[in-house]
C-alpha cells in the first residue's frame, strides 16, 4: 500500500517539473476610479522568471508608482493597480518562464465612475419665503437616478407642487417655509450595478426678525445717579443681533451706556435731562432687519433750595417761615410740626397759623407767637416721582415755665427729692428757699441741690417735725421770673388691704382682695399675707406688689383644714395694719387643677409647651400626660407621659401651617385632673434653607458621628458587663478565666441558682442530698465507730489525726471505713438579703474517740478555729481549678443574694437529722480537687432547710455510696436563718 502511494506522487513530481501552468487570482476585476486592487499570479512548476505584461504590451518594471510588481517567493507574483483610472483598464498578462518552457494568464481589468457626489453642501441656507434651489450634483458612470426624501418620506413632486426636481438633480422648493426646514437625502442609484450612495443636506430657513419693546415709554430720574433701562426683544432665525442708536449714532459700551450679551438691554447711566428722547433698537440677521422704537422720559426730583431758621420772642405779632423747591413735575409743599401737617391753604382753628403757596415757594405764617411754637419745622417738598425734606429751627425767647409735682412724701430719716422742672429760652437760674431763707444755710446740714439743664432738685432729709412743710422754687432769666412752693409732707404706713372672697382647694387657696384705702403717700411695695390652724401661730409670707394686683396664692395647706387667713400693706414708711381674718377650709384630696399652659418657644415646625403647675389636690401629681393632635383631624397622637417635675413638653416633626390643639392632664392618687387646653398654629414652610445665624450653636457632623460612637460603644460596655455578672459570658468573663483564673461572680453557684430555681417553682420538693461511693458500707453500732451526730453535735468539730486542713470530702470518703455525714443548709447571717448553702462531714477512723461536743452558745471565732481541718463542700461543676490553700485558717463566708422575698422574717423550722437507723444520700458531684475553690466556708452557719422533713430513701441507716468520685448536687435554701449558733444535723 505505502509502495503504490510513493508511486503516485512521485509521477505527479515528474509531470509538474516536466509542464508549467500559471493562474491569476481573480479572473477579472472592475475597479472603481480612485481604487486600488491587486492580483496574484501563481505557478505551478518549476519557473525561473515571473513577469507581467501591461494592456499596451510592455513589460510592467518594479519602478512605477501606479502599478506595482512584487514576487513573494519562487512561484508567486503579485500586481498592484494604486488609484485607478481610465487608462488602468485593460488585459493584463502574467509570464512565467524556465528555460525553453513557457506559459501564462492574463485578467481583464476594467475603470468604472462609482457614484461621486461634486457638490452637495451642508447646510444649505435660505430666507423664509424665496424660492428655494438645493443643490446636489452627482456623477457616475452610467449616470445616475437622483431620488430625494424628507422626513423618512419620498418627495413626490407631482403630489406638491411646491417640489420639483430639475433635470440636473437639483431640488426646488417654491416660497419655502420655516416648517421646511431639516434634513433632506439626495439618493443616487446606478442600476446597472445595482450601486446606491446617499448624501444628508440640512436645509436651513433664515427668519426676518421681528422686534418688540418692553415699554415703549421708560421714565427715570435725573440727577441722582440712577440709571434707565431700556429693552427690547428680537425673535429671528439666526438669532439676530440687536444693536442700539441715538440721534442716528449707534451707541456702544463705555462710561455712559452699558449693553448686555445679546444687547436687547440698553443701560444708560447717570441719567440727566438731556438723555431724555427716542431710542432705536435694531435687530439684523441674514434675512434682513427691523427697528422699534423707545421713548426716555427723564423727571427731576423735587429739591429744597431755600429754608432758614427764625428766631422771635414770645408774645410777637407772628413770624413768617418760607420754603422753596425745584422740580420736573412741579412739587407741591407742605409743613409740619410734631404730629400736626399744614398744606397749602390750610390754617389752624384760631386763625393763628396760615399756610400759603406760590409757584414753587410756601409760606408758613404764626400770629400770637407763643413759646409753644418753638422747635424744629419740617418743610417736604414731593411730586410723582419722589420727594425732599428738610427741617429748619423756630427759636422762641420766653421767660421761666416751673412745672412738677407739688406734693412730695417722706418720712423722718429718708431722703426725699422735690423736683422743680424749668422751661426757659434762655437758660434760667434756680434757686431754693425754705421759710423765706436761701437753701442751704449754714444752719441746714440736710439739705442738698443738684441742677441740670432742664430742673433743679432739692434733697432734703428730714430730721424732725420741723423739716416738712413748703419750699420755694424761683427761676429767672433775661425775659422774667417766676415761682412755686412744693410742700414735703409726712408719709404713713398704709391701711389694710380688704380680703373680699377666698378660694380654697385642697393645698392651695386664692386670696382676692382689694388694695388699701391709703396708701400713705408712697407706693406699696409689697404684700403680707398670714395664716394659720384656728389657735396657733402665724405663718406668713411677702408677695411683691405687682401693677394691677388683686389675688395671692398660698401654697402648702393641707387638705379638708380649717385656716384663718390675714393680709396687711408695706410701703417704705413700714407695715400697714393687718386686715380682719378670715376663716376657710380646704378641700378634701381630690384630682389636681388643670394645669395653666403656654408656649414659649416656636422654632419652625416643633413648639415647646410650658405648663404651670397648679392645685395639686392634696396628694402629689404623680405624672403628666400630653395628647395632642390636628384639629382637622379626629385621631389624637399617642399620649406622652411625663415625670410629675416635668414643666414642658417638646412638640417636633408637626406639620407646617396646621392648626394644633394640646392636652395636658396632671394625675394624683385619686384621679386625673382636667385638661389643660391650648391651640396653636403652626409656621409655613419655608421656601428655603434658612442660613445658620451668627453666634448660634450647632453640632456639625463629625460631632454627631462621635457622639454616636462613643454612646454605642458605652451600650456594649454594659451589655457585656450584664452578661459577665448574670450569664456568665461575654469579654470580661474570657478575661477573667484566661488572664486572672476566675470566673467571676455567681459562676460558682451556677447550678445552685438553676436547683434554686426549680426549688422555688415547687415549694413541696425537700432539698435533696446524696453521697454514694462504688462500696457499701454499714457503721458499727455497736461501740468502736463513730459516734451518729445529733442536735447538739458540731458539724465542723476537727479530727485529732487530721493531717491536711484542706482535704475535701471526697479525700476522706475513699479512706474511712465507717462515714458519718452530716449535712448542712446553712444562710450565712453576715446579710439579711443573702444566703450561702454549704455541705460539710465529719470523718474517723473507727479506733478513735468520738470527737467532743460543743456548746450551742461557743462564740462564731471559736467554733471557725475548732474545725480548720474540714473542707465545704458546694457545687463545683463551673468552679476554676486552683491548687489546695496550705493555710489551714477557715475562708471567710461570702452570701450570695436570697431568692427568698419574704426575707429574715419567712423562717421555716430546722430539719431534724436522721437517728442510728436512718442516714441520708449525698451525691458529691465535681472533682475533689475543685472543693477548696469554694466561697461559703463558715462552717459555724446553722443548717437549716425549708421546713419540711427529709426523707431517706435508705430504710436500714445505710450509707450508699457508690462512686469513688463523688458529685455534690445541692438545692439552696431559700430561707435566710436568724441565728447563728443552732446547728441542725
Amino acid at each position: 500500500m505505502l509502495q503504490t502511494r510513493e508511486l503516485i506522487w512521485g509521477l505527479l513530481f515528474i509531470g509538474c517539473a516536466a509542464a508549467i501552468q500559471v493562474q491569476i487570482t481573480p479572473t477579472q476585476g472592475e475597479i472603481s476610479v480612485g481604487d486600488s486592487k491587486f492580483f496574484l499570479c501563481e505557478v505551478v512548476g518549476d519557473a525561473k522568471e515571473i513577469d507581467w505584461y501591461a494592456p499596451s504590451g510592455e513589460k510592467i518594471l518594479p519602478n512605477r508608482r501606479d502599478i506595482f510588481v512584487s514576487r513573494s517567493d519562487e512561484s508567486t507574483s503579485t500586481l498592484t493597480i494604486y488609484h485607478a483610472n481610465v487608462d488602468s483598464a485593460g488585459i493584463y498578462k502574467c509570464v512565467a518562464k524556465n528555460g525553453d518552457k513557457e506559459a501564462q494568464a492574463t485578467v481583464q481589468v476594467k475603470i468604472f465612475q462609482k457614484i461621486t457626489f461634486q457638490s452637495a453642501p451642508s447646510p444649505q441656507e435660505f430666507n423664509e419665503g424665496d424660492d428655494a434651489d438645493i443643490v446636489c450634483d452627482v456623477a457616475s458612470s452610467p449616470p445616475p437616478t437622483i431620488i430625494w426624501v424628507h422626513k423618512r418620506a419620498k418627495i413626490d413632486a407631482e403630489k406638491d407642487v411646491r417640489f420639483k426636481i430639475m433635470d440636473n438633480g437639483h431640488l426646488q422648493i417654491r416660497g419655502i417655509k420655516k416648517t421646511d426646514e431639516g434634513v433632506y437625502t439626495c439618493e443616487a442609484r446606478v442600476l446597472a450595478r445595482g450601486e446606491i450612495d446617499f448624501k444628508l443636506i440640512k436645509v436651513v430657513v433664515n427668519v426676518l426678525p421681528t422686534i418688540r419693546a418692553r415699554q415703549s415709554d421708560v421714565n427715570a430720574t435725573a440727577d441722582i445717579g440712577s440709571t434707565a433701562l431700556l429693552a427690547c426683544d428680537a425673535d429671528g432665525f439666526p438669532e439676530p443681533t440687536v444693536t442700539w442708536a441715538h440721534n442716528n449714532i449707534v451707541l456702544e459700551t463705555g462710561d455712559k451706556y452699558s449693553l448686555n450679551e445679546d444687547g436687547s438691554e440698553l443701560v444708560i447711566k447717570d441719567v440727566k435731562k438731556v438723555d431724555e428722547g427716542d431710542y432705536t433698537c435694531i435687530a439684523k440677521n441674514k434675512a434682513g432687519e427691523k427697528a422699534e422704537e423707545v421713548s426716555l422720559n427723564v423727571f427731576v426730583q423735587p429739591k429744597i433750595t431755600y429754608l432758614n431758621n427764625h428766631t422771635a420772642s414770645e408774645f410777637d405779632e407772628q413770624v413768617t417761615l418760607t420754603c422753596e423747591a425745584s422740580g420736573d413735575p412741579t412739587p407741591t409743599i407742605s409743613w409740619s410740626f410734631e404730629n400736626r401737617v399744614f398744606t397749602e391753604g390750610e390754617q389752624s382753628l384760631d386763625r393763628n397759623i396760615v399756610v400759603r403757596s406760590h409757584a414753587r415757594v410756601s409760606s408758613l405764617t404764626l400770629k400770637n407767637v407763643q413759646f409753644t411754637y418753638a422747635g424744629q419745622y419740617l418743610c417736604t417738598a414731593s411730586n410723582s416721582i419722589g420727594q425732599d425734606s428738610q427741617h429748619m429751627y423756630l427759636e422762641v425767647r420766653y421767660a421761666p415755665k416751673i412745672r412738677g409735682a407739688v406734693t412730695v412724701y417722706t418720712w423722718e430719716g429718708n431722703p426725699a427729692n422735690i423736683t422743680c422742672e424749668v422751661d426757659a429760652h434762655p437758660g434760667a437760674s434756680v434757686v431754693w428757699f425754705g421759710d423765706g431763707v436761701l437753701l442751704p444755710s449754714a444752719n441746714t446740714t440736710n439739705v442738698k441741690i443738684y441742677n441740670t439743664p432742664t430742673a433743679s432738685y432739692l434733697e432734703v432729709t428730714p430730721n424732725s417735725q420741723n423739716d416738712f412743710g413748703s419750699y420755694n422754687c424761683t427761676a429767672t432769666n433775661v425775659m422774667g421770673t417766676e415761682s412755686r412752693e412744693f410742700l414735703l409732707i409726712q408719709a404713713d404706713v398704709p391701711s389694710s388691704p380688704e380680703i373680699e372672697q377666698v378660694e380654697p382647694f385642697s393645698s392651695t387657696a386664692v386670696i382676692q382682695f382689694e388694695e388699701p384705702d391709703s396708701i400713705g403717700g408712697v407706693p406699696i411695695i409689697k404684700y403680707r399675707v398670714e395664716w394659720r390652724l384656728p389657735g396657733q401661730a402665724w405663718t406668713g409670707m411677702e408677695y411683691n406688689a405687682e401693677d394691677a394686683l388683686t389675688q395671692i396664692t398660698i401654697v402648702g395647706l393641707m387638705p379638708e383644714t380649717t385656716y384663718e387667713v390675714k393680709m396687711s400693706a408695706i410701703n417704705g414708711k413700714g407695715e400697714g395694719e393687718s386686715s380682719p381674718a378670715s376663716t376657710f377650709k380646704t378641700e378634701p384630696v381630690r384630682e389636681p387643677s388643670a394645669p395653666k399652659l403656654e408656649v414659649k418657644v416656636q422654632r419652625g415646625n416643633s413648639l415647646k409647651v410650658n405648663w404651670i403647675k397648679q392645685d395639686d389636690g392634696g396628694s402629689p401629681i404623680k405624672h403628666y400626660l400630653v395628647r395632642y393632635k390636628a384639629k382637622h383631624v379626629s385621631d389624637w397622637k399617642p399620649e406622652i407621659r411625663l415625670p410629675h417635675s416635668s414643666e414642658y413638653v417638646m412638640l417636633s416633626g408637626l406639620d407646617w401651617n396646621t392648626e394644633y390643639e394640646i392636652y395636658v392632664v396632671a394625675e394624683n392618687q385619686q384621679g386625673k385632673s382636667e385638661p389643660g387646653i391650648l391651640s396653636f398654629r403652626t409656621a409655613t414652610e419655608p421656601t428655603t434653607i434658612p442660613d445658620a445665624k451668627d453666634g448660634g450653636s450647632g453640632l456639625g457632623t463629625g460631632a454627631i458621628v462621635g457622639i454616636l460612637i462613643v454612646v454605642f460603644f458605652l451600650l456594649l460596655v454594659g451589655v457585656d458587663v450584664t452578661c459577665y455578672f448574670l450569664n456568665k459570658c461575654g469579654l470580661l468573663m474570657c478575661i477573667a478565666v484566661n488572664f486572672c483564673g476566675k470566673a467571676g461572680p455567681g459562676a460558682k453557684s451556677k447550678d445552685i441558682e438553676e436547683g434554686k430555681a426549680a426549688f422555688t417553682k415547687d415549694e413541696s420538693k425537700e432539698p435533696i442530698v446524696e453521697v454514694r461511693t462504688e462500696e457499701e458500707h454499714t457503721p458499727n453500732q455497736e461501740g468502736g465507730g463513730p459516734t451518729e451526730p445529733n442536735e447538739t453535735t458540731p458539724l465542723t468539730e476537727p479530727e485529732p489525726a487530721a493531717a491536711d486542713t484542706t482535704t475535701t470530702v471526697v479525700n476522706l470518703l475513699p479512706s474511712t471505713a465507717t462515714n458519718s455525714v452530716a449535712e448542712s443548709f446553712s444562710t450565712a447571717q453576715s446579710s439579711p438579703a443573702s444566703e450561702c448553702t454549704t455541705l460539710t462531714t465529719s470523718a474517723s477512723s473507727p479506733t478513735k474517740a468520738a470527737p467532743a461536743k460543743s456548746s450551742p452558745k461557743n462564740s462564731p471565732a471559736a467554733q471557725s478555729q475548732s474545725q480548720p481541718d474540714v473542707g465545704p463542700l458546694v457545687d463545683l461543676s463551673d468552679t476554676p481549678k486552683v491548687p489546695p490553700s496550705s493555710n489551714p485558717t477557715p475562708s471567710e463566708p461570702v452570701s450570695p443574694p436570697s431568692a427568698n422575698a419574704d426575707g429574715p422574717q419567712s423562717q421555716r423550722d430546722p430539719v431534724r437529722a436522721p437517728d442510728s437507723t436512718q442516714s441520708k444520700d449525698l451525691q458529691v458531684d465535681g472533682p475533689a480537687k475543685d472543693a477548696p475553690n469554694a466561697l461559703c466556708t463558715d462552717s459555724t452557719t446553722p443548717a437549716q432547710n425549708d421546713g419540711k422533713t427529709v426523707k431517706d430513701d435508705n430504710t436500714k441507716g445505710e450509707t450508699e455510696v457508690k462512686n469513688a468520685t463523688a458529685e455534690v448536687k445541692t438545692v439552696p435554701n431559700e430561707a435566710p436563718q436568724s441565728n447563728g449558733n443552732e446547728s441542725k444535723a
